[in-house]
């Protein structure tokens, strides 16, 4: 009985052995199965066309930098539009950075004795936009930008019947936007003009009002005062963007 059990053990094993390869050649012939697809997937992804959108060329910024704004005005338009400023040099906020945005300001007030004084207040301000692959083109980012600040003088918080009208012959655009607004029982005579020459946008806001009985500013007069003085600040803009032989043969603001 002993001899008879070992001899079927020995006819069992061998008989397990052509099982055991044939599984161990199917799993071979699965293996060269995927890595042959593996190989076409990976062919197909190489082969892809690239997306043309990401290969466009962006336009090089016509300015590459700003002004300095609390100089980009000369010293006789400053008192011009804001007599007896508080400080002629201007008012400028710490975060300037004349690679990107920059702004200044003035207040002045005139007395004139029993006739009342004179309020006036300037801001000048600029926003240099670059060209970026997922934003666009300096130049159209700047005319979205262009249009923002027009809206936002429109919807400026107590302004009151404003009016928008296109300004020429300053920058490549320019838009004025004048209302009034009702300040501590006195009439302050707002004009905005926005103007934008190439991928640069320029905001100058000027107003003024008539205090202790002084008569009431006249308002086309600020709003050509302060086309003006768009004027002025589109041509910094080229100034600050010369080579320095070119500054040095310009003349510059007094």
């Amino acid at each position: 009985m002993h001899r008879s059990a070992s001899r079927l053990t020995r006819v069992l094993a061998c008989a397990a052995v052509p099982v055991i390869l044939t599984v161990a050649g199917c799993s071979s012939d699965s293996g060269k199965e995927s890595g042959s697809n593996g190989e076409k997937k990976s062919g197909s992804s190489a082969s892809a066309k690239p997306n043309p959108k990401s290969s466009k060329t962006l336009e090089k910024p016509a300015f590459a930098a700003l002004p300095d704004p609390c100089k980009a005005l000369a010293t006789p338009t400053i008192d011009t539009l804001v007599p007896e400023a508080k400080d002629k040099a201007g008012a400028a906020p710490k975060a300037n950075d004349l690679a990107a945005r920059a702004s200044c300001s003035w207040n002045g007030l005139d007395e004139d004795g029993l006739k009342g004084s004179q309020y006036r207040w300037l801001s000048l301000s600029y926003h240099r936009l670059d060209s970026e692959a997922s934003l666009g083109d300096a130049s159209k980012r700047a005319e979205a930008q262009y249009n923002k600040e027009i809206e936002a003088a429109k919807t400026t918080e107590g302004a009151q019947n404003p009016k928008a009208e296109a300004v020429g012959e300053v920058g490549d655009q320019a838009t004025s936007v004048i209302y009034v607004v009702k300040k501590d029982n006195n009439d302050h005579y707002n004009t905005t003009v926005v103007a934008r020459t190439q991928n640069v946008v320029i905001t100058l806001d000027y107003n003024g009002a008539g205090l202790e009985g002084a008569a009431a500013p006249d308002h086309a007069k600020l709003l050509q005062d302060a086309i003006s003085a768009a004027k002025e600040a589109v041509t910094s803009v080229g100034a600050a963007n010369k080579a320095p032989a070119e500054q040095s043969q310009s003349p510059q603001p007094q």
